[in-house]
C-alpha cells in the first residue's frame, strides 16, 4: 500500500474562458489552493515518502507565477493586447482556455518534471535526498470553496 503526502499552495489568480457560453468568458479571479500529491510505495530511511521542503522545491516557485496574474487562451482575441499590457502576469494557455482542469494538468506536469530532476541530478550529500520512486500522484486546483479539479496520469 503506497504513502502519500501532500502540500498546499494558496494564489489569487485570474483567467478568462473566452469558451464559455457565460459570464466566466469575462475576465474574473479565484482564491485557490493548489495541492500537490506524492506517493511512494516504500519509506525512505527517515520514514518519509520525502521531506516537504523537496515538494515546496519543485513546486512552489512554479505555482507562485500564478499568483495575481491573468491566465488566458493565447487564441483570445484580446491576449495581444493583455500580454503587451502586463507582460509576464498574462500566462499563456496555447490554443485551449486555462479551465481549473488545464491548470491542474499543468502544474501536474511541471512537477512531475522538477521532481524527477531532482531525483537525479541531486549531489550524494543532499540534506533532503528524494528517491527516483517518488512520484506525483495527483494535483487538485480549487477555484471556490466548493469546486475543484484534480489531474494525474
Amino acid at each position: 500500500m503506497p504513502y502519500r503526502i501532500a502540500k498546499s499552495f494558496v494564489v489569487e489568480s485570474g483567467h478568462i474562458l473566452s469558451k464559455h457560453p457565460g459570464s466566466c468568458r469575462f475576465p474574473h479571479g479565484h482564491s485557490r489552493t493548489v495541492e500537490v500529491v506524492l506517493v511512494a510505495d516504500t519509506l525512505d530511511a527517515r520514514d518519509m515518502v520525502a521531506d516537504f521542503k523537496i515538494l515546496k522545491q519543485a513546486v512552489a516557485a512554479y505555482v507562485d507565477r500564478y499568483d495575481h496574474s491573468l491566465a488566458v487562451n493565447s487564441d483570445d482575441a484580446q491576449f495581444g493586447v493583455l500580454h503587451a499590457t502586463y507582460g509576464d502576469r498574462i500566462i499563456r494557455f496555447e490554443r485551449v482556455d486555462p479551465t481549473s482542469e488545464v491548470m491542474a494538468q499543468d502544474i501536474f506536469r511541471h512537477a512531475s518534471a522538477a521532481l524527477s530532476r531532482l531525483s537525479h541530478d541531486q549531489p550524494a550529500d543532499t540534506l533532503y535526498p528524494v528517491r527516483p520512486v517518488v512520484r506525483v500522484e495527483k494535483v487538485r486546483v480549487t477555484e471556490t470553496a466548493s469546486s475543484w479539479a484534480e489531474y494525474w496520469e
